[in-house]
């Protein structure tokens, strides 16, 4: 029988896609947010706190996090068949795959206060999917997380039953699979790739939960195996946030505010960030993943030039990601309400 490895106690860089980078992704609290006046905290200390930072949870983690409990509990009784999954789609740069990481997180750590002391669980499983994914490349991704041993001596089906039968033993609850808009059904490999990860549901008594670009719009829901999938799957759309309504204002200026309230800067005025909270989102066009790159950026750079506060002026100096810079330079007439800086 093919047994998984089991994860190493080690320093070492590893892939959330295997076992020893997901156990160290559970295992590793954020750094606790010291006094930023604290001598005994060094600088380096200070710039690894702003490099990873804080995940702040938005309304789409809170009905994500709801509707995985929920079927959690409904799959739980399921012996075999069509048991249910989510979605989460959106554009780039939204938190997808955020959102997907610390809903693992969550679910394992909860796992384990119900099971204490027992080592031989798997709760949690996290892959993604390949580009020009084969229904091959995609078992041994589950393989490689388990650290499946001589995989190229193995065919695609002695990989899957090897998968599949590990996972059982481990009492796998959640398979989460990022960036499914990979699978293009439209190709042979694509659609057998699709076949495969619908295999995989069957076998494997637990909830999946898939996370990619726009999937509704994308070939995965179209054609037959497409409306398979779409009877067993409900899609959460985590869209950027907006700017518009005076609801829509609370939560961005709640999110930035927590977001202000977390900086260690010694000289950080505070409330600064939620004055320029109309600015934030015209820069990135609400999107988490964008705020969250301009904020710790700012941040590590006023560290690096002993400034250490954050200034619109220097916000302004912070080049994003291409689309978010394209987004902001748009021509006035063009962006929605919720994109217009007043």
């Amino acid at each position: 029988m093919v047994t998984a490895a089991q994860p190493a106690t080690t320093s070492t860089f590893s892939p959330l896609t295997t076992w020893d980078g997901w156990q160290q992704f559970v295992d590793t609290p954020h750094a606790p947010a010291r006094d930023a006046g604290d001598q005994e905290w060094t600088l380096e200390q200070r710039e690894d706190y702003h490099a990873r930072f804080v995940v702040l949870k938005t309304p789409a983690m809170d009905t994500i996090s709801i509707a995985v409990r929920r079927l959690l509990l409904l799959n739980r009784g399921q012996q075999g068949g069509a048991r249910r999954g989510l979605i989460i789609s959106g554009p780039a740069t939204t938190g997808k795959t955020t959102a997907m990481q610390q809903l693992g997180r969550t679910v394992e750590l909860a796992d384990r206060r119900r099971h204490p002391n027992q080592d031989g669980r798997l709760p949690v499983l996290f892959i993604t999917v390949p580009p020009s994914s084969t229904p091959k490349m995609l078992i041994s991704e589950f393989a490689r997380f388990l650290g499946l041993p001589a995989l190229e001596r193995m065919n695609q089906i002695q990989i899957t039953n090897a998968v599949c039968e590990l996972l059982c033993e481990l009492s796998t609850q959640l398979v989460l699979v990022d960036d499914v808009h990979l699978m293009d059904t439209r190709s042979r490999a694509g659609a057998e790739t699709s076949d495969q990860l619908k295999y995989l549901g069957e076998r494997i008594p637990a909830t999946f939960v898939y996370s990619g670009i726009d999937v509704e719009s994308s070939p995965l829901l179209t054609g037959v195996r497409g409306s398979q999938l779409a009877g067993r799957f409900k899609i959460v759309r985590n869209q950027p946030l907006r700017y518009g309504s005076a609801a829509d204002k609370q939560i961005w200026h709640d999110l930035v505010h927590s977001m202000d309230s977390a900086l260690r800067l010694r000289h950080h005025r505070p409330g600064t960030l939620l004055t320029h909270a109309a600015y934030l989102h015209a820069r990135t066009g609400g999107r988490m993943g964008s705020l969250s790159h301009l904020i710790r950026e700012a941040a590590l750079v006023s560290l690096l030039d002993s400034t250490e506060k954050i200034t619109k002026k220097l916000l302004e100096q912070i080049e994003l990601d291409t689309a978010a810079e394209q987004r902001a330079r748009a021509p006035h007439r063009h962006r929605t309400p919720s994109q217009r800086q007043p």
